[in-house]
């Protein structure tokens, strides 16, 4: 069969039968890894962010700096309600509203309600963790851990 009688559809589909396996294997072997790696680095915005492992309470932030931030975000409201011509707020006075605890709140650790509820779930998770063949956490601390977690979590 010579050269010139091949036609052009027969030649199309050899090429495209000879090259469609070996495209295959350079895309399985090269760019599966690169597709992965597609958004994510340093400037990535959906970065995974750091699992909290509950390895123990959240840290809380002293009385007096928390304090002192209070004040300086009313001295900004108040710096800014100047800036608009009104007049300023008495910082003094705001700082110590907004210090001063809510009225008729009464302290996490002592609704009953929300106190059943963590102990449902330290419980479901002290049965996780059995299954997980690990040790299981004691149920009290646990449910004042979370309880004193959760009072913490504003400040």
């Amino acid at each position: 069969m010579p050269i010139a009688e091949v036609e052009f559809g027969t030649v199309l589909i050899l090429v495209v039968l000879v090259a469609l396996p070996i495209g295959a294997v350079a895309f399985a072997m090269g760019a599966g890894n690169a597709l992965k790696q597609i958004g994510k680095g340093d400037f990535a915005i959906e970065q995974e962010m750091p699992q909290r492992g509950g390895s123990g309470p959240v840290p809380v932030v002293p009385a007096a700096v928390r304090e002192e931030e209070i004040r300086q975000m009313v001295e900004a409201r108040s710096y800014r309600r100047v800036a608009r011509g009104e007049e300023a707020l008495d910082v003094d006075a705001e700082v110590e509203e907004l210090l001063k605890p809510a009225a008729g709140s009464a302290a996490l650790s002592h609704d009953e309600g929300l106190r059943d509820e963590v102990r449902q779930l330290v419980v479901a998770r002290n049965e996780r963790r059995k299954r997980q063949g690990k040790e299981a956490l004691n149920v009290e601390k646990e449910i004042e851990r979370q309880l004193s977690d959760l009072e913490n979590l504003g400040q």
